[in-house]
């Protein structure tokens, strides 16, 4: 039984439908005091921070749309007053290790296990931009002097930690909007159009776009399914060409 800390984008399709199933598990513990793994590391550090598990369902969610999957099993959230476990049961940088070693000839997730910090920065930048552009800045010349492990796993655990704070509506649309500019020649009239409706149309376009003309770098990115947490209307759906995902 494992809730993880990372991104759900680094999940492969088992991990992250295995997930789903073993949080809605914990939620039922949590909420309905049912016993079974009552006593369990995961369940207890997930005791006072019920309200964060309801969020990270969702981002679990969007990184399943974004894949083609369809959640039938909704919970109840709220974004601005969820609390948040103050305890890891695996540090971030452990979970890195255990996915790789997972998912050795084994299918992998959307975002590739990052193996230094500049790669890990990398698919990490637009989420931190939608909540900081300071942050963005300062930690975008820290990790250009990163050069030794110890430094990772600190970057690794404070944007696990930056993706759990809430951007403000004009910062999601930034960030949004510099995300869109990667796809925006491959763009039709008609997406043009639709992006133009507003930020949950302009991610969901660009989700689109990237999938469709498999854009590296935003494949790569948890941005790409996370924000999809925080903006209301159309979301991404199943739709044949996200099966060029191969997850």
């Amino acid at each position: 039984m494992r809730i993880w800390d990372l991104a759900a984008g680094y999940l492969n399709r088992g991990s992250l439908l295995g997930e789903h199933r073993e949080l809605h598990g914990i939620h039922s513990i949590l909420t309905n005091g049912k016993p079974g793994y009552a006593r369990h590391p995961e369940t207890l550090r997930w005791t006072a921070a019920v309200s964060g598990l309801a969020v990270r369902h969702q981002q679990l969610v969007a990184e399943m749309r974004l894949r083609g999957y369809m959640d039938r099993t909704p919970l109840t959230f709220s974004t601005s007053r969820a609390r948040w476990p103050k305890s890891f049961v695996t540090a971030p940088e452990g979970q890195i290790t255990l996915l790789r070693k997972k998912y050795v000839g084994k299918e992998k997730g959307r975002i590739p296990l990052p193996r230094s910090a500049q790669e890990l920065w990398a698919q990490h930048k637009y989420s931190v931009m939608a909540r900081s552009p300071r942050t963005y800045q300062a930690l975008g010349r820290a990790v250009a002097r990163m050069r030794n492990n110890n430094e990772y796993a600190t970057l690794l655990d404070e944007l696990t930690t930056i993706l759990r704070e809430v951007p403000s509506p004009g910062r999601l649309l930034n960030a949004v909007e510099h995300m869109w500019g990667y796809v925006r020649d491959d763009a039709t009239a008609e997406d043009v159009r639709d992006a133009r409706a507003g930020v949950a149309h302009l991610l969901a376009c660009t989700q689109r776009l990237a999938v469709r003309h498999r854009q590296r770098y935003l494949l790569s990115s948890t941005a790409l399914s996370e924000l999809a947490v925080f903006v209301d209307g159309p979301q991404m759906t199943p739709d044949p060409l996200t099966n060029s995902l191969g997850c």
